[in-house]
């Protein structure tokens, strides 16, 4: 029996391809490059945003940031912004070296998630929210897998993740299980939105992107 083409055109893949657009270096900048990772990194901040207007629970991060950005009474887009400077300057301690990736990441998704919930309407409907949230995992996952293949280096959050593995031992799984456990804890303290739009996007976000990279693996390799 002959496999279905559309599945396996959709198959998920364990690494990161390298792709025409994948730098040598984290500062090895040419425009193609450039324009791929602003556009990936504003479309992951509008997922991230479909996720908070779902109104049925909100990314990990995005749970402390509302929680922040209720507390301090300042935007959505600049609670993320102040997290991801935050998080950066804990490199520091982890001898942790960012990227223009990096840098992109910190300003980028802070602008795009707030245009995001300065456009999107919150939804009321719990089906309309969970349709929200299925499209921000997509957004995210493709998003992700654009902006990981240009090899600019990590955002802020990927960076602590790596730094604490490297310095600790512990296994990376482990890590990033406790800092999003963590981080979701203290925003839920703050009054973030802790529901099941985040129990979906914890179960479905690996998924999204490696089906994501598996798509740009086989279009960048034909």
């Amino acid at each position: 029996m002959s496999s279905n083409p559309i599945m396996e055109f959709l198959r998920p893949h364990r690494n990161v391809p390298k792709t025409p657009w994948t730098a040598s270096g984290r500062w090895d900048l040419n425009p193609l490059r450039t324009l791929i990772l602003f556009a990936a990194l504003f479309i992951f901040g509008v997922g991230d945003a479909f996720l908070i207007q779902s109104n049925i629970g909100n990314t990990p991060w995005s749970v402390l940031a509302q929680g922040i950005s209720n507390h301090l009474n300042i935007t959505m887009g600049w609670s993320t912004f102040l997290i991801s400077a935050v998080v950066l300057l804990a490199w520091i301690p982890l001898r942790e070296k960012p990227g223009f990736g990096t840098i992109s990441n910190l300003v980028i998704i802070a602008i795009a998630i707030q245009v995001g919930v300065s456009i999107i309407p919150v939804q009321e409907s719990f089906f309309a929210g969970v349709v929200f949230v299925l499209l921000g995992i997509g957004l995210v996952g493709t998003a992700t897998s654009f902006y990981i293949t240009c090899g600019l280096g990590p955002g802020p959050r990927d960076g602590l993740m790596t730094a604490i593995h490297n310095r600790s031992g512990v296994r990376v799984g482990r890590v990033r299980l406790g800092i999003e456990l963590t981080v979701v804890a203290l925003g839920a303290l703050l009054g973030g939105n802790v529901g099941l739009g985040t129990l979906l996007f914890a179960a479905l976000i690996g998924q999204s992107i490696a089906i994501a990279l598996g798509v740009v693996a086989r279009l960048t390799t034909r």
